[in-house]
C-alpha cells in the first residue's frame, strides 16, 4: 500500500472535515434520578471520570438537545447525545465484511454503503467499519490519507446510505480529489422529509458551521463555509415528501442542516429531526442515489445509481 503524502489543500471540504462520533444513549427507568456524570461513568466504563467531566464541560454532552451539567438529574426516556473525539491514527485490521460493490477496476471501486456503517475507525467503532471491510476486500488501496483511512476519498455519515467511490492507488485518489475540489462530481440524493416544501423546487445557499451552543450539531451560521444544496419535490404524501437533492459542496451534515433550516427535517434524523413519526427506521431516511464523475485515470465519464435501502422503500410503500 502506498504511503505518499500530498498537500491537504488538494482535498474537498467533504473529504477533509473530521467528524467526531456522536453516540445517542437513552435514559432507562432504572437510571431515573441519576446525575449526568454518574450516568456517563456507567455508559463509558473505559473512560476516566476526569475525561467524562471534560466532555460535559466542553459542551460535548447534550441532554434533550441542550448542553448538560454534571449535576443534571436525568429522567427516564430522555435522550443523551455524546460527541466522542476521533480516534488517534492507528492501522485498521482487514475484516471479512460483505460489500455491495457496484463497479471495480484496477484503479477504483464504487460501492453502495449500508446505513449504520461507519466509514473509518473512531472511538467506539474500532472494527466493523467500511475501511475494515475494504481492507478485507482488497489490500491495494491508496495511502494518501494515511494508514487509518486507506482509499477514502469522501465519506457518508454513519446513518446515510448510498454510493461512494474509493481509490485503489494514489493516482486515482489525486484525480478524484481534484474533481471533488473543483465541484465536478455529481452527487444526487433522495430523502424523505416531514412536510411539503414550497416552492417545490429551489436552491439553499446558506453557510454551514458549528452550532453556536450545541457543538455536536452543525447549523446555518453566517461565519460558516459556503454550502449549496438544490432540491426538488419528487412526490408528496400526507404529511411527508420525497425529495431529490443535489449538493454542490460537501459540508458536514449539509443536506440535513439545510433541510432543517428550511423547516422540513429528514425523517428519522436523530440530531436534526422530529421524533414523532410512525416509521421503524434507525437513522435518517437519506440515500446517495446517483454518483457521477470522470474516471481519474482513463478520463471517461462514469455514472452509477443505487435504489434506496429496503427501510426507505418500505416507508414509501406505506405512504403510497
Amino acid at each position: 500500500m502506498s504511503r505518499r503524502k500530498v498537500d491537504p489543500t488538494w482535498f474537498d471540504e467533504e473529504v477533509e472535515e473530521q467528524e467526531n462520533e456522536v453516540r445517542e444513549v437513552s435514559v432507562l427507568p432504572e437510571h431515573e434520578g441519576l446525575r449526568l456524570d454518574h450516568f456517563l461513568v456507567g455508559q463509558f466504563p473505559d473512560r476516566s471520570r476526569s475525561l467524562l467531566q471534560d466532555w460535559i464541560e466542553s459542551g460535548q454532552v447534550l441532554v434533550g438537545m441542550r448542553p448538560g451539567k454534571a449535576s443534571t438529574r436525568l429522567k427516564a426516556g430522555q435522550e443523551i447525545l455524546v460527541e466522542i473525539p476521533a480516534l488517534e491514527p492507528a492501522e485498521p485490521e482487514p475484516e471479512d465484511i460483505p460489500l455491495n460493490v457496484v463497479f471495480e477496476d484496477e484503479h477504483l471501486l464504487v460501492l453502495n454503503k449500508v446505513r449504520g456503517m461507519v466509514v473509518h475507525p473512531a472511538v467506539g467503532n474500532y472494527s466493523g467499519t467500511l475501511v475494515n471491510a475494504l481492507l478485507g476486500h482488497c489490500r491495494d488501496l491508496s495511502g494518501i490519507r494515511g494508514v487509518e483511512k486507506p482509499g477514502i476519498v469522501h465519506r457518508l455519515d454513519k446513518d446515510t446510505s448510498g454510493l461512494m467511490v474509493v481509490a485503489k492507488n494514489d493516482q486515482a485518489h489525486l484525480g478524484l480529489t481534484n474533481q471533488f475540489s473543483e465541484r465536478l462530481v455529481q452527487k444526487h440524493y433522495q430523502a424523505i422529509v416531514h412536510g411539503h416544501p414550497q416552492p417545490t423546487r429551489g436552491r439553499v445557499e446558506q453557510p454551514i458551521g458549528r452550532h453556536p451552543v450545541d457543538r455536536i450539531r452543525m447549523a446555518v451560521n453566517p461565519r460558516g463555509k459556503t454550502a449549496i444544496t438544490d432540491y426538488e419535490v419528487n412526490q408528496n404524501f400526507g404529511n411527508y415528501s420525497l425529495l431529490d437533492l443535489q449538493i454542490h459542496t460537501g459540508r458536514t451534515h449539509q443536506i440535513r442542516v439545510h433541510l432543517t433550516w428550511l423547516g422540513f427535517p429528514i425523517v428519522g434524523d436523530p440530531l436534526y429531526g422530529r421524533r414523532n413519526h410512525p416509521f421503524s427506521i434507525v437513522g435518517q431516511a437519506l440515500h446517495c442515489a446517483r454518483l457521477g464523475f470522470r474516471h481519474p485515470v482513463e478520463h471517461r465519464p462514469l455514472e452509477f445509481s443505487a435504489a434506496p435501502p429496503e427501510d426507505m422503500q418500505m416507508i414509501l410503500r406505506d405512504l403510497r
